[in-house]
């Protein structure tokens, strides 16, 4: 028998990203050109809440908010600024907005005209996909009807205008972070990704014989979880549900429009604040899902820093990051190769599981006539499955190293000194709110309020909206202004919490003894022990809130709980109007200081210094010493994993103050 030859293939790499940004535009310019510099091939912006939120830097809201998450982009000049040196035609550019991603578009299409650029020639990517942020983000702006116009209108002007650009890219990222188990990860973003299409085709601004073109621009943005077996087949079962419905539910036939295209972030759920230098080899497995079988491959892959979990990396952590792909793709033999599982009845079985379970779910959601009326039980489904997470972790039966096992350790020698992570000076905000002010004094006003009136004009009459937006982009509008015009034509959105469905303790003993305590304090206030949770500010990231809330309630406290989005003033007052009995804030944006600061002061003004204020979030050590230092009796960050034991310290706080009143 003779020796059996292997053909080397060998497959370019993927498009190496790491997702940054902050401060300000001139700071994250200057980061943008030092990641090119190392090897990075394409660039992932983060912008920061207000921006997310169609909010300019001095909105009511965004205070406390500016530059935290991601950097500030509120007019052209920003953008301006963010890619001076950097050729927007030669550049390939991802942009994680969603509300306004119209805007934003806009905004990179009058930097390319400026810079002479042929708009045919951008590449790059809007994220775009609304329905996500409805079930996990928390970043939407409008109503699910006028938001799926915008996404819509976007599609139809890409395919013409800028055909190399992916107006939409579908992404399950967040499911996953919210507790989706794969099958929903792979059902939830197939039906958003069909809303969106069924839209267009609705919108009857796409031809027919052009929608093929229309879905290969479609593209996706995933997960890859630490569990890399499952997640490899996840990716299997993406490129064949794909193909099955470019096929059946569109008619599409050409084997280039039905590639499933998709980059990816890593999971950063799974980072933990403990031990954080394990998250490098998590880093690498979750790496490994989504590059090992060709035929799954990522086109582009952006990965987190170890410790992200601590605060924002510094530039050398996310270097550690990008060189973690540059090893893999150019010191291993792994794009030489075809696929190397093709024919493995372990990953065929398992990626059927998959698509199996996607198939019925999808079914179910085609069934309540799409993802747009099925967001309610979505919601609850993954607030559901998050809990089943959070318990398994909780109890141990989900093996997290460090956190609930193998917690020996000794101190990280990375994670030690002033500089371990990132801070934004807090200056930093009141600069570019001053630009902000410098920016409408020196542009034409009259020119600004004729593009407002013509966008109001498309947006009631139901024109396309990016002609006008960039149109608006160009005469100086900012974000704040382009959102604020739509929200008088399409009003505002709060979207369901999904807590109220799960309130079963499922006979937990530890759950149950906390229950009896509530009892027992509420009987001696007089009435159910009543907890006021809040997030403030422009934070989206509700999952912690919302099994906060939910563990709560499992304990038998009365819990408010109206979701994202509120001022530390709103949050005061439904203390107020429901006679609280203690109020916690939920904060992940790195704005904690700032608001809670300003709702102690708030509490004081009206007479509830007696109520506990605690504060829970992403909060390194010095913060946690300064918040204590404000008044506030307990600050709560990811180490404090058992719910359990937080809400019995809760029902301790509120039995404490109320003995000393």
């Amino acid at each position: 028998m003779g020796d059996k030859t292997y053909q080397h293939v060998a497959d370019r790499p993927w498009i190496f990203r790491t997702y940054s940004g902050h401060s300000t535009a001139e700071k994250s310019n200057a980061l943008y050109k030092q990641n090119l510099a190392k090897g990075q091939t394409g660039l992932s912006i983060a912008f920061d809440l207000p921006t997310q939120t169609a909010y300019d830097s001095d909105h009511i809201l965004s205070k406390g908010e500016v530059g935290k998450v991601g950097v500030p982009v509120g007019h052209l000049g920003d953008m301006r600024t963010l890619f001076d040196g950097i050729s927007a035609a030669q550049m390939n550019t991802s942009m994680t907005i969603n509300a306004p991603a119209s805007y934003m578009l806009a905004l990179y299409v009058a930097l390319a005209d400026e810079q002479g650029a042929d708009r045919s020639a951008l590449l790059g990517t809007t994220q775009n996909d609304i329905i996500k942020e409805y079930l996990s983000r928390g970043t939407y702006v409008f109503p699910p009807a006028p938001s799926m116009r915008l996404i819509s209108d976007m599609v139809s002007w890409c395919y013409t205008e800028t055909p190399k650009w992916n107006p939409l890219n579908v992404c399950s990222y967040h499911l996953q972070e919210a507790g989706a188990r794969p099958e929903q990860e792979l059902a939830y973003a197939l039906a958003t990704a069909c809303a969106v299409l069924d839209a267009v085709k609705a919108g009857a601004q796409v031809p027919d014989e052009d929608f093929e073109t229309v879905f290969a621009r479609i593209s996706f943005f995933v997960n890859a979880g630490v569990r890399f077996v499952t997640e490899l087949c996840k990716m299997r079962a993406f490129v064949d549900l794909w193909e099955e419905i470019g096929r059946e539910r569109y008619g599409v036939q050409s084997d280039k429009a039905l590639r499933f295209r998709y980059g990816v972030q890593v999971n950063s759920l799974g980072l933990t604040e403990q031990q954080p230098e394990n998250n490098v080899y998590r880093i690498l497995l979750e790496s490994l899902a989504v590059t090992l079988s060709k035929r799954a491959r990522c086109r582009a892959l952006q990965l987190p820093a170890w410790n992200e979990a601590l605060g924002l990396p510094r530039p050398w952590d996310q270097q550690w990051s990008l060189r973690m792909q540059q090893i893999m793709a150019f010191e291993t033999d792994l794009l030489e190769y075809e696929d190397l599982f093709d024919g493995s009845h372990v990953v065929e079985a398992k990626t059927e599981e998959l698509k199996e379970g996607a198939r019925a779910k999808l079914v179910k959601i085609d069934a309540m006539g799409g993802a747009i009326n099925a967001v309610d039980f979505m919601k609850g489904e993954l607030v559901a499955s998050q809990k089943e997470r959070v318990m398994g972790i909780e109890g141990g039966d989900q093996k997290v190293v460090g956190v609930n096992a193998f917690t020996a350790t000794e101190k990280s020698p990375l994670a030690t000194g002033d500089d371990a992570i990132m801070t934004v000076d807090p200056a930093e905000e009141y600069a570019q709110i001053e630009r902000l002010k410098q920016w409408r004094k020196s542009r034409d006003n009259d020119a600004c309020d004729t593009a407002r009136e013509a966008l109001y004009r498309a947006a009631s009459e139901g024109q396309n909206l990016m002609p006008s937006t960039i149109d608006a982009v160009k005469a100086g509008v900012t974000i704040g202004e382009w959102g604020q015009t739509l929200r008088e034509v399409f009003g505002e959105f709060r979207g369901p919490t999904g807590v109220s469905i799960v309130i079963s303790t499922d006979g937990n003993e530890s759950i149950e003894a906390v229950k009896a305590n509530v009892e027992r304090v509420s009987h001696m206030l007089g009435r159910t022990l009543t907890y006021v949770l809040g997030k403030p500010g422009l934070d989206g990231h509700s999952n912690g809130a919302e099994q906060i809330a939910t563990r709560a309630r499992a304990c038998g406290m009365q819990v408010i709980y109206e979701g994202i989005r509120f001022t530390p003033e709103e949050i005061v007052q439904q203390a107020i109007d429901n006679d609280a009995h203690i109020i916690g804030l939920s904060i992940l944006s790195g704005s904690h200081l700032d608001l809670a600061r300003e709702t102690a002061r708030i509490m004081r003004d009206r007479g509830l210094s007696h109520i506990p204020l605690v504060v829970g979030g992403i909060i390194p050590q010095e913060d946690a010493m300064a918040l204590k230092q404000m008044g506030i009796k307990r600050v709560y960050t990811p180490k404090d994993f058992q719910i359990t034991d937080l809400m019995a310290d809760i029902v301790a706080l509120v039995e404490d103050a109320h003995v000393q009143a």
